[in-house]
């Protein structure tokens, strides 16, 4: 979760120097490259070729989502995204599952209401009033969080017929193929980067990604999509804190507050 609630500040810089599509495209190479040392050491078999359908739905979901999270910090603020998001994305996966399962468990909800009055705290929505959250450069966020929600429930089914590590690698492998042909050569050809940029896209793809997300999807069929969302809760305060420290955005007291209720809310509903 700190993996990712830095990633939302490094994803605002490197789009201060490549397009959305050139980013998503070496994002996702990167991490596939990073992983496949791991399943020819573990000697991981290739899945049926029936199952590989769960892949293509993940992968294009996770796809989308990064285009989106890359646009949203580009137009947004970082720290909206990572209190917005990761805010949203339990409410919308706790909404996915009772509609499939038809069953809510009151703990869950309780805690996840809990958790979603703390990002209303941290974003100051009690003051800057709900139509906020609707302004144009948060649309991106919004729709990262419906497609992380929809993500999180294909994965925690996905990884119940293929092995973890070789789904997360074909999933990285998939997006990449699928982002190839939008990748802008002129671009890259002429592109000024610097030091600056390779730290923070080295944390933006290898850390947050190829470890903080990797992590992430592992977990879900062990803890559930439910209860593996909620984590996301911790990630508004390190966010919005990080923002603060490297990118001067504002940091306030109604981000302690917040941030206490999230904490709070993940331990209620994995309690």
């Amino acid at each position: 979760m700190i993996a990712w609630a830095l990633g939302w500040t490094n994803a605002k810089i490197v789009g201060e120097y490549l397009s959305f599509n050139n980013l998503v495209f070496f994002r996702f190479l990167f991490s596939f490259i990073i992983l496949v040392p791991f399943i020819v050491i573990k000697k991981i078999t290739l899945p049926n070729v029936w199952d590989l359908w769960y892949v293509i739905v993940s992968g294009t979901l996770f796809l989308f989502y990064n285009i989106f999270f890359f646009k949203g910090t580009y137009y947004g603020l970082a720290s909206n995204g990572g209190v917005l998001v990761t805010t949203l994305n339990p409410l919308f996966t706790i909404l996915i599952i009772s509609l499939i399962n038809k069953k809510i468990i009151i703990k869950e909800v309780f805690g996840i209401v809990l958790g979603i009055i703390g990002g209303i705290i941290i974003m100051d929505l009690y003051v800057q009033g709900f139509g906020s959250m609707l302004d144009s450069n948060n649309i991106y966020f919004i729709l990262c969080a419906i497609t992380w929600g929809l993500m999180t429930v294909s994965v925690s089914y996905a990884q119940k017929v293929i092995n973890p590590y070789m789904f997360i690698c074909l999933c990285y492998l998939y997006t990449t193929i699928l982002s190839l042909p939008f990748i802008d050569l002129n671009e890259l050809s002429s592109a000024e980067l610097d030091i600056r940029f390779y730290v923070n896209f080295f944390f933006v793809s290898i850390v947050t990604m190829s470890f903080g997300t990797s992590v992430y999807i592992y977990s879900t069929p062990i803890l559930g999509p439910i209860k593996s969302s909620v984590f996301i809760f911790s990630v508004p305060f390190v966010a919005v804190t990080f923002a603060y420290i490297f990118l001067g955005e504002p940091l306030t007291t109604n981000v302690a507050v917040g941030g206490l209720l999230s904490i709070l809310a993940i331990y209620i509903v994995n309690k």
